[in-house]
């Protein structure tokens, strides 16, 4: 029985269906040179991301089963709840919304310890997710110390009532969880159910996340991709004065 052919998508092709991808290696599902905001909203209204190292072609993928943080199963530790008092009690670090994007992709990007030099997280990467982020799909969420120098923080997509999470990071301890806290919060004021969180990891795991099969997932996003977005121009989160 022959194995099947990785698809490659040309500018002008669209993607294949998210169904079509392979089983090994788990959700890959076409490979192209094409990394403009146009084709990655295409890819995230059908449930599939760009996931790939420098000098290989732009890889698509859609696993099965895929991760996800349903927002009403999101687990604040006590040890985070502790945090999150104090950081609202001390006034030591504040949160912001899509203040620092660029600088959040920046710091996603850097060489983290133990990881080696490798990011996934490449020029051209960063071009496209910042004309996505001009065009109001991309967000961040920053916690900075109270000389606006950034800790951490958090980038993803959304687009209607779907949030797709792409990449955090953190210099201090609990920083990117605060993020994730107060985009926890965020999205739930705003009528979102679940944030994409791609692949299965034992972090997202400890915070509530849980494995679905894709079929649920994409009928999920065809469901919320749909609704109307909020007016993020008129959002703003900040601790400890919201």
């Amino acid at each position: 029985m022959s194995r099947p052919l990785l698809r490659w998508v040309d500018p002008d092709d669209p993607l294949p269906p998210a169904h079509l991808a392979l089983r090994e290696p788990n959700g890959l599902l076409a490979a192209g040179h094409d990394l403009s905001a146009a084709r990655l909203l295409e890819a995230y209204r059908q449930g599939i991301f760009p996931w790939y190292s420098a000098g290989q072609p732009v890889l698509w993928w859609s696993p099965d089963p895929r991760m996800v943080l349903d927002l009403a199963r999101f687990k604040a530790s006590r040890s985070l709840v502790k945090t999150v008092r104090r950081v609202r009690r001390e006034a030591r670090w504040r949160i912001f919304f899509d203040c620092h994007f660029e600088a959040v992709m920046d710091a996603c990007a850097a060489p983290r310890e133990g990881l080696g030099d490798g990011t996934w997280i490449t020029p051209q990467i960063k071009a496209a997710y910042f004309d996505l982020h001009h065009q109001g799909f991309a967000h961040s969420v920053e916690v900075c110390d109270e000389n606006n120098s950034l800790l951490g923080g958090l980038y993803g997509v959304s687009i209607g009532r779907m949030f797709y999470g792409e990449s955090m990071f953190a210099r201090a301890p609990d920083v990117s969880k605060m993020a994730l806290y107060a985009l926890v919060e965020l999205l739930r004021a705003h009528g979102f159910r679940v944030i994409d969180c791609q692949q299965n990891t034992r972090h997202l795991a400890s915070l509530g996340a849980t494995e679905v099969p894709r079929v649920i997932f994409l009928s999920d996003v065809s469901e919320l991709a749909a609704l109307p977005p909020p007016d993020w121009s008129a959002v703003g989160i900040s601790f400890p004065d919201a």
